[in-house]
C-alpha cells in the first residue's frame, strides 16, 4: 500500500513510529506537512499539490493533525477523501471531536458518563452556573485548550467567579465542570482501535497538580480496566465516529466518566507504559479495512 501521513514534523515520536511500522510491513510511506498542501477542487479530477508538484495517488491517509491546524488540516484530509483515499479517521469525526462542547453534548445524548458540565456566555449567569456543577471546587476549561493548557482548578467559589469573569472578559469560550475529587489527580487513557481498547494507562499528576497530562509532568503506568471502562471508551470513540481515539476517563463513585475523546492520540506514553506496539496495530487496522474501502469506493463510483 501507499500510505500518506499528514504531520507537521516527521521527527515526532508518533509520526516516526507510524512510518517505521508501515515500512516494516512493506508499505510505501510519505510524511506530508498539511500546511504545504494546496488543492484543486473540481468535479472531474480533484488533486492535491505540494511545493509545485501534484501528490501521487495514495491508498490510505493517516491524519496526525494538531489542534492549532484543525481547520486547514481537515480541509486537506477532506480532499484526500474526495479522491477516494481511505482515511484512518474521517475529517468530519476529527472536527466533531475537536469541538469540546459539541462532543460532550453528543456523548451525553448516548448516555455516556460525563462530569456535570455547565456552559454560559454572560457573567450574570455565573452564580447559577456554579450551582449547576455543585459549586467549588470546580474545573474551568478553555474550549480551545490542549494538553492541559487553559485548565484551571478553582478551589473556592470566589476564585471560580474571578477566573470565569476573567476568561469571559477576554471573550474566551469556557466550560465549567464538577471536580471529581475521588479520581485523586489521576485519569485513564484508553487507546481505542476499531471496536477494542488495545492499550490503557493510568496517568497520575505530580504532587500539587491536578492535571495528569504527561506534558505537565504526569507519570504513566499500566492499568487494568473494568469491563464498564472498556465499553465506555469504545462507545465514546464510536459516538465521535473515530476508528482510532484516545479516550480519557476519570474513575468516579458513579462509574467511569469521559473527559475527552482525542482524535490524534500520542503514541509515546502509551507504548512506553504498556510495551504494546500501538503503531503496528494502527497499520494492521488500515490493512484489514483497505479491501472493504476499495469495494465501497468502486461501488459508489
Amino acid at each position: 500500500m501507499r500510505i500518506a501521513i499528514l504531520s507537521r514534523n516527521k521527527n515526532l515520536y508518533s509520526t516516526s513510529r507510524l512510518v517505521e511500522a508501515a515500512r516494516k510491513r512493506d508499505h510505501e510511506v510519505l510524511v506530508i506537512d498539511p500546511l504545504t498542501c494546496y488543492m484543486n477542487i473540481n468535479m472531474k479530477s480533484p488533486s492535491i499539490h505540494a511545493k509545485g508538484e501534484v501528490l501521487p495517488q495514495f491508498d490510505a491517509v493517516i491524519p496526525r493533525i494538531g489542534a492549532s491546524v484543525t481547520f486547514y488540516g481537515t480541509a486537506v484530509l477532506r480532499q484526500f477523501e474526495m479522491m477516494g483515499v481511505q482515511p484512518l479517521n474521517e475529517s468530519v469525526a476529527i472536527t466533531r471531536s475537536r469541538d469540546k462542547l459539541r462532543s460532550l453534548q453528543l456523548l451525553s445524548r448516548k448516555n455516556i458518563g460525563l462530569p456535570v458540565t455547565g456552559f454560559a456566555s454572560k457573567p450574570a449567569d455565573v452564580p447559577d452556573l456554579l450551582q449547576m456543577v455543585g459549586g467549588a471546587p470546580c474545573v474551568i476549561k478553555l474550549l480551545e485548550g490542549t494538553q492541559g493548557i487553559g485548565v484551571v482548578l478553582a478551589e473556592t467559589r470566589k476564585a471560580a467567579e474571578s477566573v470565569i469573569e476573567a476568561f469571559m472578559g477576554l471573550k474566551a469560550n469556557i466550560m465549567v465542570q464538577e471536580y471529581i475529587a475521588e479520581a485523586g489527580g489521576a485519569d485513564i487513557r484508553c487507546f481505542v482501535i476499531g471496536d477494542k481498547v488495545i492499550a490503557a494507562m493510568k496517568r497520575q499528576a505530580i504532587a500539587g497538580e491536578f492535571r495528569s497530562n504527561l506534558h505537565r509532568g504526569g507519570t504513566a503506568t499500566l492499568v487494568k480496566l473494568t469491563p464498564e471502562e472498556r465499553s465506555t471508551a469504545v462507545r465514546a470513540a464510536k459516538t465521535m465516529g473515530l476508528n482510532v481515539a484516545g479516550v480519557d476517563i476519570l474513575r468516579s463513585m458513579h462509574g467511569p466518566l469521559v473527559m475527552e475523546v482525542n482524535s490524534s492520540p500520542g503514541l509515546k506514553g502509551i507504548e512506553e507504559a504498556t510495551g504494546i506496539d500501538v503503531a503496528g496495530k494502527i497499520i494492521g487496522f488500515i490493512e484489514a479495512h483497505q479491501t472493504h474501502h476499495n469495494t465501497k469506493t468502486r461501488g459508489t463510483g
